[in-house]
């Protein structure tokens, strides 16, 4: 994979492709015993999904609480069961954390966002090293 140096010649895009497969790899290594957050099933192709959309809300595209173990069918065929998604969630982090979702997506909204490529830089390193460390395989 791209080393520091060569990660700062990337177009902020580029950057936001690596650091999706870091960081998707270890929400799924993080949930790998666990059902699908939504329905409960077990799956074999475990998706890395995102409570608060990621496109909508890019504050939480790399926040680890807002993204969990899900199917395929409640990802994508039924936009991430967003019901019993939150209801799961609330009984996996608290209430208190989920409110804490809730008020960075509330407060993004009002004061926008905007990539950085010293953040993406850092998220790429820091999941890429955890992947590395905790989930070798």
């Amino acid at each position: 994979m791209a080393t520091k140096n060569n990660l700062k010649k990337k177009t902020l895009s580029q950057l936001k492709a690596i650091a999706v497969t870091h960081f998707h790899k270890y929400i799924r290594n993080r949930d790998n015993l666990d059902p699908c957050i939504s329905c409960g099933q077990y799956t074999a192709q475990p998706h890395a999904s995102h409570f608060y959309s990621a496109g909508q809300n890019p504050v939480l595209k790399f926040d680890p609480l807002n993204v969990h173990k899900s199917c395929l069918r409640c990802n994508y065929f039924l936009a991430g069961n967003l019901i019993p998604y939150r209801q799961n969630l609330i009984k996996k982090i608290g209430l208190e954390q989920v409110k804490k979702l809730d008020f960075k997506v509330a407060l993004s909204k009002q004061t926008g966002f905007k990539w950085d490529r010293f953040f993406l830089i850092e998220i790429i390193e820091k999941y890429k090293a955890i992947n590395k460390l905790e989930y070798p395989n």
